[in-house]
């Protein structure tokens, strides 16, 4: 019988048990997968912990890659034996095989190996909208990106000198500084110990950003509404340390009526072509050699709660899968 990562409660690493399950056959509009690698990525912490609300009891994960075994009612566009990978809801990913909805599948080319998927869709397609849509960069712009030591960071990284743009990228090591400038961040601000606003507008001469890419959440909100020129917009893009509390709209008048938005790789991907054509871009870019994932932690499904832990602790740098 296969197994599964299931949780049954909602709270710590310790809340993930690994059973055994069921899967049955797909029905109309989905797909019997057999996961091959699965991404691990800090909005799975956000489901274990209750953040995300979803009914228990309940799988965890929404980035894999593996093969189609069955296909269900209605499925036209794959078929049994195509390589895919995905990287959005239903959650459920931490699974050797499992029923998922078609609409969420693109197919793998097959110089893409499982493992490199597993590691970059969900972050390479995130970047894809961040980079093309949220705030679409033309190329000559500077712009800053917290955690770009991360896994979406260092996509990010290479990803905008592909394009032309500088980035600034904050770290939290002198480890991380390293790693990411490697990849290709052109200015490092190590928030340990130096002002992020001070060094962006040093290294603006004053003017500040037009964008601010922004995972951190809470920790860095006000400093990244500080670091953007006048009518610039913050990408908020997700909440590592935490949900960003209420805040008064003047904040952004007075900092020179400055854009908030909050997107989320679901509604930028909801049309089958907007998908089709986002993982497209992203694996072009992957097999033009632009975009080199590092797949710096891999753990058997079974150590699932280590792997959090270390997550959670920001001891993992790049990106870091689960082998079913």
């Amino acid at each position: 019988m296969p197994k599964a990562i299931k949780i049954f409660r909602t709270g710590g690493p310790e809340v993930m048990q690994y059973v055994d399950v069921e899967v049955g056959d797909p029905g109309p509009g989905e797909v019997r997968l057999r996961n091959h690698a699965c991404g691990l990525n800090f909005s799975d912490v956000y489901f274990r912990s209750g953040l995300y609300p979803q009914a228990l009891p309940a799988g965890l994960g929404i980035e894999g890659a593996g093969v189609v075994e069955v296909v269900g009612p209605g499925v036209t566009h794959l078929q049994p034996g195509d390589r895919v990978s995905y990287a959005m809801r239903p959650t459920g990913a931490y699974a050797q095989e499992r029923i998922v909805p078609a609409a969420i599948l693109v197919r793998l080319p097959e110089d893409i190996d499982y493992a490199t998927a597993a590691a970059i869709t969900l972050k390479g397609l995130t970047v894809q909208y961040l980079f093309n849509r949220a705030f679409a960069l033309r190329g000559g712009e500077t712009i800053l990106f917290h955690a770009a030591a991360g896994g979406v960071g260092l996509i990010a990284c290479q990803w905008a000198k592909a394009l032309g743009v500088t980035m600034i990228g904050t770290v939290g090591s002198e480890q991380k500084a390293e790693l990411a400038k490697a990849h290709g961040c052109a200015h490092i601000i190590n928030y340990k110990n130096e002002s992020i606003v001070e060094r962006v507008r040093e290294i603006t001469n004053g003017k500040g950003v037009p964008v601010v890419y922004d995972s951190i959440g809470k920790d860095t909100f006000y400093a990244s509404l500080d670091c953007l020129a006048p009518m610039g917009m913050m990408v908020a893009f997700g909440a590592t340390s935490g949900p960003v509390p209420p805040f008064n709209l003047g904040e952004l008048a007075s900092r020179g009526s400055l854009f908030v938005t909050r997107p989320m790789l679901t509604d930028y991907a909801a049309r089958r072509a907007d998908l089709d054509g986002m993982a497209a871009d992203l694996f072009r870019m992957v097999k033009a050699g632009n975009i080199r994932p590092d797949i710096n932690q891999r753990y058997a499904m079974a150590d699932v709660e280590q792997a959090h832990r270390a997550l959670e602790s920001r001891k993992t740098t790049g990106s870091s899968i689960l082998i079913p």
